[in-house]
């Protein structure tokens, strides 16, 4: 059994000293000491963001100065006197809420819709120019998209809803004066603009982070499959081993030592094709598909036939015969499968490894003898759906199942794609 998993030659520690380094993050990529790409709790891919947020709050208050200087001109030569004081102040309260709203964005719409519904309502008592003016209108305009944007569902309608009865009092109050109609649909264009840009961007939000979402459930799925199907070849060896060595020290102690020998090595394997997973998940995987041709198929058959069952491959002839894309699918395959034999078909005698090539599809067929158990006619698990999901992501089928001439089978039919047509 100690030919069935080979690896690179691996330094030997105490348990003691294995398990203390692994609890303290020191082993390699497995670690949780790795550097955070943030550094003194400051991450930098949110620099970009952050100026740009500067940058708009810096155009936004740019916007509402001068929207507050206009409507004071404005007023003070239509109206006269100190009438414009009034409406500058209240402006200027809700356009500096409006900049202010990043940190406190509750608090700040709440605020802000406060400040315009008493700014309506003091114009009309005391006959002052209508509320809410041009600067204050587009100050609530941020508020309640900002609002919208960010904030829970049920905050967020509430502060629109605020918006909405600030703008239908300013109507209420417009319908007594004629100049004030231009003030309430001014009002109300700012209202509607913002409630619309907020429910876009908060719609736009969702999408993406539902594709994140998508994003990082195919990448769990993907470790699980990967992780399953390089590491469940070694650990099926590993219980083998165990249980060879249960065997030995019953009927031959001096040997059991050897077996405990062979179980650290698998496990010194395993830790390396580990590793060689997460380096295949980060990107760099041009060496490890050059393990999935012919070359590795064999060395993969070998391993298993050194202390399995005897073992049949056969594979189309020239490294040609099938597409190099499918490469990694066939191996997979044929990995799954005689791990499952070691697993769950110990007494089987002789086990078939075949691929074959014809005009348009590649067959791998991986069958043995043994009698079928009710465990592994009902089993489940990564491995069979990680199969199916490989054949199927090329557009073809996979079915396992026992043998009508006695046996288990496991056959994979892979579409050659047309390279005329590309």
């Amino acid at each position: 059994m100690d030919r069935i998993l080979r690896g690179p030659a691996t330094r030997r520690v105490p348990a003691e000293s294995g398990v203390r380094r692994l609890r303290n993050g020191t082993f390699g990529r497995f670690g949780t000491g790795a550097a955070s790409p943030s550094l003194s709790g400051v991450n930098l891919a949110d620099r970009p963001a952050r100026w740009a947020g500067i940058a708009v709050d810096a155009a936004s208050g740019a916007l509402f100065a001068a929207a507050l200087a206009f409507q004071a001109v404005a007023i003070a030569r239509s109206w006269g006197g100190g009438f414009w004081q009034f409406d500058l102040a209240a402006g200027a309260v809700v356009c500096a809420l409006a900049l202010a709203r990043r940190r406190w964005r509750a608090r700040t719409a709440v605020a802000g819709l406060a400040v315009a519904a008493a700014a309506v309502a003091v114009a009309w008592s005391f006959g002052l120019p209508s509320e809410p003016g041009p600067a204050m209108a587009l100050g609530l305009s941020v508020l309640v998209g900002s609002a919208v944007r960010r904030l829970p569902p049920l905050t967020a309608c509430s502060v629109a809803a605020g918006g909405g009865a600030v703008v239908a009092g300013s109507a209420l109050a417009a319908a007594a004066s004629a100049s004030g109609s231009a003030v309430a649909v001014l009002a109300g264009a700012g209202w509607v603009a913002g409630l619309a840009a907020g429910s876009a961007l908060r719609l736009l939000g969702v999408r993406r982070e539902a594709a994140a979402e998508r994003v990082r459930r195919d990448e769990r799925l993907a470790l699980a499959r990967e992780l399953h199907d390089v590491v469940a070849h070694h650990v099926t060896g590993i219980v083998i081993e165990a249980q060879a060595g249960r065997l030995d020290a019953r009927g031959h102690p001096e040997r059991a030592a050897e077996s405990f020998v062979r179980i650290e090595d698998a496990g010194s394997d395993a830790m390396a094709a580990m590793r060689r997973v997460v380096g295949l998940l980060r990107g760099a995987d041009g060496a490890d598909r050059a393990t999935h041709g012919p070359e590795g198929l064999r060395e993969l058959v070998e391993r298993f036939r050194a202390d399995g069952p005897a073992v049949r491959l056969r594979l189309p002839d020239g490294d040609a015969a099938w597409p190099p894309e499918m490469a990694g699918t066939v191996y997979r395959v044929v990995q799954e499968a005689l791990t499952n034999i070691a697993r769950h078909a110990p007494h089987a005698r002789s086990v078939a490894v075949g691929v074959a090539r014809d005009r348009d599809a590649v067959t791998v067929e991986v069958s043995d003898d043994a009698r079928p158990s009710a465990a592994r006619q009902h089993r489940g698990g990564y491995g069979l759906i990680g199969m199916r999901e490989r054949v199927e992501a090329f557009g073809g089928t996979l079915t396992a199942g026992p043998r009508p001439e006695g046996g288990w089978s496991v056959l994979a039919t892979l579409p050659v794609p047309d390279r005329r047509h590309r």
